[in-house]
């Protein structure tokens, strides 16, 4: 079998374009290449974290869209220090209470959209963390794969040159050849065996990367099949890739979910210019008579409380203007991703059709 230099560089190239293939289940030997994808996905620590990442941001959304718990009071109220008597004066009182914060209306749904924006985009980033990572795997295995074959092809231009430098000996020792014969071919040979050298390093240093993405120890022999198929699938234009790219890439969703959280977290800093809401209620239980002999009548409480917004310019204006300035953030990091993603796809496809 031949193997060109150009048809692993398009190989790799590839993964760019598609970035996800279907994934095989793994085997142990030889090693191929959606094996090593489907090994990477089940023990990568790098694409774990992400996930607990994102799990624990989708625990979020619940937690802050949820009214605040109530607050339960006990309370002895004006009990006189000189006998700490319940019953000697009408205003003791011993009171049970129960207190709750009630926000603005709106306000629990916002946060609850802005937490929700944000898991979901956690969420994506695993997705191009996968997509990342599946990548990465196949280019280090074509690599490899590469690096295999060029090496097999040194070993047997030295075989070969092996045997014209001991022809070229022969016939210089019987006369019938010239010494710089024998000198070219060991020039030839010492290029050969400094090749090899390079490629030995070059496949050292490949397979590292590629066990480290695998998730394993960095020493574990890796055995690649002898023949792999070289065939590629038919490449579409560059404006197939980015409309599939804008519809599909985990990154660029992620990007827009984060707009959106920015979004609602600017609405509900909008929203803290009006007051929440403080409601109580309480009992009052009273012990003793009357002058007139009669139990003394329980008491009972409600009040009503609102914060009042006395310092807006120097906390809900800055407040407002940061999560404007956030947002935009968002905006021009959406737009910066799409013109990365748009560059890469390009250079892709240049890249592969020159290989």
């Amino acid at each position: 079998m031949t193997v060109t230099l150009n048809n692993f560089l398009r190989a790799g190239l590839i993964s760019v374009l598609l970035l996800a293939l279907p994934a095989r289940a793994a085997s142990d030997a030889p090693l191929l290449p959606e094996d090593a994808v489907a090994l990477a996905l089940a023990h990568s620590p790098a694409l774990a974290a992400r996930q607990s990442r994102a799990d624990a941001m989708a625990a979020v959304p619940s937690q802050v869209g949820t009214m605040p718990d109530p607050t339960l009071s006990l309370n002895a109220i004006n009990f006189p220090t000189d006998t700490f008597s319940s019953s000697q004066e009408a205003m003791t009182q011993q009171q049970i209470g129960i207190g709750l914060t009630l926000p603005f209306p709106g306000k629990l749904d916002l946060r609850e959209q802005a937490a929700d924006n944000e898991a979901q985009a956690a969420g994506q980033d695993v997705a191009e963390q996968r997509l990342m990572l599946a990548r990465n795997v196949r280019s280090a295995w074509w690599n490899l794969f590469y690096l295999g074959r060029a090496l097999d092809i040194v070993s047997r231009n030295q075989a070969l040159l092996r045997q014209l430098n001991t022809i070229a000996e022969t016939r210089y020792r019987t006369g019938q050849g010239m010494q710089s014969d024998v000198l070219l071919a060991q020039v030839e040979l010492s290029k050969l065996l400094d090749r090899e050298l390079a490629l030995n390093t070059a496949r050292h240093h490949q397979t590292v990367r590629l066990n480290a993405l695998l998730g394993r120890a960095v020493a574990t022999p890796v055995n690649l099949p002898r023949e792999a198929a070289t065939e590629l699938p038919p490449i579409e234009d560059a404006a197939t890739f980015l409309k599939l790219a804008q519809a599909n890439r985990p990154l660029l969703a992620s990007r827009r979910k984060l707009v959106e959280a920015a979004e609602a977290r600017r609405g509900l800093a909008e929203k803290d210019y009006y007051p929440d809401f403080k409601l109580g209620m309480a009992y009052g239980f009273r012990n003793g008579n009357n002058l007139d002999g009669s139990s003394r009548a329980d008491f009972a409480t409600v009040t009503l409380g609102i914060n009042l917004p006395l310092f807006a310019g120097s906390r809900q204006d800055k407040a407002v203007a940061q999560r404007h300035a956030e947002r935009q953030q968002q905006e021009y990091e959406l737009q910066d991703s799409q013109l990365q993603v748009g560059a890469q796809i390009e250079q892709a496809l240049a890249e592969y059709h020159s290989a």
